[in-house]
């Protein structure tokens, strides 16, 4: 059993860029193969992210938060806000044993960077 994310969005490429450049994210799957896509699939380390390219209230408040593990939070933050995302602040060490950064995605998704101390 696998649980795959996946975000509805009306900004497909902006968002698409974003896990790609500050996750290192590869597309391995679009549907359709040609035209006008309705459905990819991401690759990001071990784990897929699907994005519907559809409209949505993109100003609606999220329900969940997408918590991706990576290497170094600290050097990713810089390039959030060059892919088109926000950071809300600098990183924490918290109790539980990680350094963890919130962020958003161009369409205000939350994302938390998390790195194991």
């Amino acid at each position: 059993m696998a649980i795959q994310p996946i975000i509805v969005t009306p900004n497909l490429k902006p968002v698409q860029a974003f896990y790609e450049q500050v996750l290192g994210a590869t597309e391995v799957f679009r549907y359709p193969e040609v035209g006008d896509v309705f459905y990819k699939t991401l690759k990001i380390g071990d784990a897929e992210l699907g994005l519907v390219a559809e409209e949505a209230d993109v100003s609606a408040p999220s329900r969940i938060t997408l918590s991706i593990d990576v290497a170094d939070v600290d050097a990713l933050l810089p390039l959030v806000e060059a892919a088109g995302g926000r950071v809300l602040g600098p990183s924490n060490d918290m109790p539980w044993g990680q350094r963890v950064a919130h962020v958003f995605d161009p369409d205000g998704n939350p994302v938390n960077l998390t790195q194991d101390l």
